[in-house]
């Protein structure tokens, strides 16, 4: 369905196709920005490529769910806060806006 309104769309456009298919503007949209940087994943995305594809099959997806949640806020180091876990970020923001510096 892509695939053909990828073909179509020059001449008739994307919203007028997806009204007579079953399928959203914003679906095919969602998808040819997926196809032009696959890199850009969601959040959803990310727990997909991450927990699904990489270490499934699972017996308890709710529990690997709440696995992966843990790592993800408290464990996954990101760079551009320092090379610190999320939660440790926040705690360290909550801390600062207790306690302000006082200036000189």
């Amino acid at each position: 369905m892509i695939a053909f309104i990828d073909d179509q769309r020059a001449v008739h456009g994307v919203e007028p196709i997806c009204k007579v298919l079953p399928i959203a503007p914003s679906t095919y949209h969602a998808h040819a920005a997926q196809r032009r940087d696959p890199l850009r994943l969601s959040a959803r995305g990310l727990y997909k490529a991450e927990l699904i594809h990489r270490r499934g099959p699972w017996r308890s997806f709710g529990a690997a769910t709440l696995e992966w949640v843990d790592w993800f806020n408290h464990r996954r180091l990101l760079e551009p806060i320092g090379n610190i876990p999320p939660a440790e970020a926040e705690e360290q923001y909550y801390a600062m806006i207790e306690h302000p510096a006082m200036a000189a």
